[in-house]
């Protein structure tokens, strides 16, 4: 995928989220990572890329096709994308497989034999055999979020964004949960995701953009980002995360 952001501003009051944030990939970026010091804008880029968020002003292009500049047709795009954050947001009163089950019937029109088979075939898929029936209440956090990983993927999304998805999770789990995207990346499925795990992010993605302070301060090849980023402020926040890991 090819995406392209053009002076993208996005405010929260008084406070300037986004500041005319810019940057363009390479037409083959399939996995690409949003670093950057906390506050510098990842997540609400990552919410305005998928839609979730409209900018008042600037736009984003997605394999050349420009994005929806209004409420309604953003409503409409970001049910083509798949969303995994932090809190897992799994509805507490429902199974793993309810969960999945509930949003392919109500909103993508599946019956209900379609939806559960599909539900079926994901939380085998990224290892929740015999959790079915269990309730987020029931399930570990390395569970929970696979279990939202599982929900995001059943429409059979374009696009599928993470939001930190493993900061909420101890080492064990966050191994967990980094090795169902990993297989993800390889088998193919376009990712965005925002991250603090350095080490991950260098494994799987293949473009990285780097933002501080609202603003796109890199975005390059993972490979050249890694090696040789081009800002000083690129340096010092990969040497900081890296210093004790």
């Amino acid at each position: 995928m090819r995406l392209e952001a053009r002076a993208v501003t996005k405010r929260y009051g008084a406070h300037t989220a986004l500041d005319g944030a810019a940057f363009s990939t390479g037409d083959d970026a399939r996995v690409i990572a949003l670093l950057g010091p906390s506050g510098g804008g990842k997540s609400t880029l990552l919410r305005v890329l998928g839609c979730l968020l409209v900018p008042e002003e600037g736009g984003i292009t997605l394999d050349g096709r420009a994005l929806p500049h209004d409420e309604d047709g953003a409503l409409i795009e970001r049910r083509g994308n798949g969303f995994v954050f932090q809190g897992y947001n799994l509805f507490p009163h429902l199974t793993a497989l309810q969960n999945i089950t509930l949003p392919l019937r109500e909103v993508h029109g599946m019956t209900a034999t379609q939806a559960t088979q599909r539900a079926l075939e994901l939380l085998h898929r990224l290892g929740l055999q015999g959790h079915e029936h269990k309730r987020p209440s029931q399930l570990s956090g390395g569970q929970q979020q696979r279990a939202a990983i599982a929900r995001a993927l059943a429409p059979k999304p374009r696009l599928l964004l993470l939001d930190e998805p493993t900061s909420a999770l101890d080492p064990v789990m966050t191994g967990e949960v980094l090795d169902v995207i990993r297989e993800l990346a390889e088998a193919g499925q376009s990712i965005l995701l925002a991250t603090h795990e350095i080490s991950f992010a260098r494994k799987v993605a293949d473009w990285v953009v780097f933002l501080a302070a609202g603003q796109v301060q890199e975005s390059s090849p993972a490979a050249a980002f890694f090696t040789q980023p081009k800002t000083e402020l690129a340096r010092q926040y990969l040497e900081g995360l890296s210093k004790y890991r």
